[in-house]
């Protein structure tokens, strides 16, 4: 599924260079393909704008400051954001029910909202910053997979991916 949304991506990119130019995107088009290509990196706004478009589904990103949102389909999708990555939200229809039963489409009502759900999902980002489950991006800390050195913060790890051109990083407490 992961490669699929990556391929998806990368030929949406590909397909119109001016709108995804790279002013955009921070370097060029079909570098830019190249790296999204990765399934070690990671993508945020731009990424999910496009899978939005291209599954015909909201995606809201609830993290502890912003909300993004795509606001024109009727059904949406939920993702947290806990300042590494995304995982998606759902809804089990009982305690100890298989994975397999998780909702996690939701109808877009007429007031823009997907009912109670939404006030749960706003609850559960709020009782995650409270317990401060998030990872801010200044301080994590991570350990290079390739040399095994130890970075704090996404300054630091970018640094060390262009001076090495290691990549894979795992964060550690």
């Amino acid at each position: 599924m992961i490669d699929d949304c990556l391929k998806v991506i990368a030929a949406t990119v590909a397909s119109d260079p001016t709108k995804y130019s790279e002013a955009f995107l921070g370097r060029p088009n079909a570098e830019y393909c190249s790296w999204i290509l990765d399934s070690e990196k990671w993508g945020g706004a731009i990424e999910l704008s496009i899978l939005a478009y291209y599954y015909g589904r909201e995606i809201a990103a609830y993290d502890p400051v912003v909300i993004y949102m795509e606001k024109k389909f009727s059904q949406r999708v939920m993702l947290i954001y806990d300042g590494l990555h995304y995982d998606a939200l759902a809804m089990s229809p009982f305690d100890g029910a298989p994975e397999e039963f998780d909702q996690t489409i939701f109808a877009v009502q007429k007031d823009k909202t997907i009912g109670p759900v939404e006030g749960l999902a706003l609850n559960l980002v709020k009782d995650q910053q409270r317990k401060r489950s998030y990872t801010g991006n200044a301080n994590f800390t991570l350990r290079c997979g390739v040399c095994q050195i130890g970075v704090v913060g996404q300054k630091e790890a970018v640094e060390h991916a262009q001076a090495t051109g290691h990549v894979n990083f795992q964060e550690y407490r």
